[in-house]
């Protein structure tokens, strides 16, 4: 009975002691200075995509009034139509009114509108061989200016801060069948007033597509579709600064709070960043992606996707 006893004490040691050890053996490793590092902040995420449009070419975000402005071409961008109008969205991207400025209407014409610009209480916008410009508020016409025989192609719209807005000219032309081809020249008109003249002249802008003004340095940005190249020009010089290259094709562009280029390429089908010389693939997959616009305090980004009728809104993320 005694050595009974004494073996069921021993036992029971025996297993508090295998126990012990068991729980020792599992127990989770220390964590290391890597185990403690902040997680990557997050991606470029879609929030929606609106389809509907026709054509889309450029998008605009007003600030001031929490709205997002659309340019539909509505069939060739090279054929006198009038059949073009601008849609005006709400800031969460849903339709505000798909109409809001309407070739025919309101003795307002418009052919193929493509670029966007928001100057004061006026909304100006290209338009093959003229530029156009609209009460933001109303969408009642307030100018026409005519560049005749002077343009082809009318794209992009950007202002300094003097007030002058400049117009970029592609040279391009597409036949009733879609068929592009370049007949020239290359040029950057100058807008004051109500007088348009030529800024810039030549082969070395590339197919000027895309144009913002870079405070910073105290130019402009141009994101050319003929070529590789993203370039710097200051108005009166008559050549640019190479600043970086992307993979060709390139269309909208956006300087973003930090100071990165935000820039399209039909190329690659692709929305990337261009910091300090270096490209960056932000947002993929994205085919014809046109004129974009930036929602800079929420890091949204608008992209009209050219042939597909449809605009895309992204967050950044943080």
């Amino acid at each position: 009975m005694t050595y009974r006893i004494r073996n069921s004490r021993g036992l029971l040691l025996v297993a508090l002691l295998l126990g012990a050890c068991a729980k020792r053996e599992t127990a989770p490793p220390a964590k290391t200075a890597a185990d403690t590092t902040p997680p990557a902040p997050a991606g470029p995420s879609k929030i929606s995509t609106l389809e509907g449009f026709k054509t889309p070419e450029s998008v605009r975000w007003d600030p001031e009034q929490g709205v997002w402005f659309v340019s539909n071409i509505n069939g060739n961008p090279s054929i006198k139509d009038n059949n073009g109008f601008i849609s005006r969205l709400k800031a969460d991207g849903s339709v505000d009114s798909l109409h809001f400025i309407s070739a025919g209407r309101g003795g307002v014409t418009l052919n193929a509108p493509k670029g966007l610009a928001i100057i004061g209480d006026t909304l100006w916008v290209a338009d093959i061989d003229a530029v156009r410009g609209f009460n933001r508020k109303t969408g009642a016409l307030v100018a026409n200016v005519d560049a005749g025989h002077q343009a082809k192609f009318l794209n992009d719209v950007a202002a300094s801060p003097d007030g002058t807005v400049y117009i970029t000219d592609t040279g391009i032309q597409f036949d009733p069948k879609g068929g592009m081809t370049h007949p020239g020249p290359d040029r950057i008109f100058a807008l004051k007033g109500r007088k348009l003249t030529v800024a810039a002249e030549g082969d070395w802008l590339e197919r000027p597509n895309g144009i913002t003004w870079d405070q910073a340095n105290g130019r402009f940005l141009l994101a050319p579709f003929g070529g590789p190249h993203i370039d710097g020009w200051k108005p009166g010089v008559a050549k640019v600064d190479t600043v970086g290259t992307g993979p060709g094709g390139q269309d909208g562009i956006e300087i973003l709070p930090d100071g990165r280029v935000l820039i399209t390429s039909w190329a690659d089908s692709a929305v990337f960043t261009l910091n300090a010389g270096v490209t960056t693939k932000l947002i993929t997959g994205v085919p014809s992606p046109a004129d974009i616009g930036l929602d800079p305090v929420r890091g949204w980004v608008a992209v009209p996707v050219f042939t597909g009728d449809r605009v895309e809104f992204w967050s950044l993320g943080k």
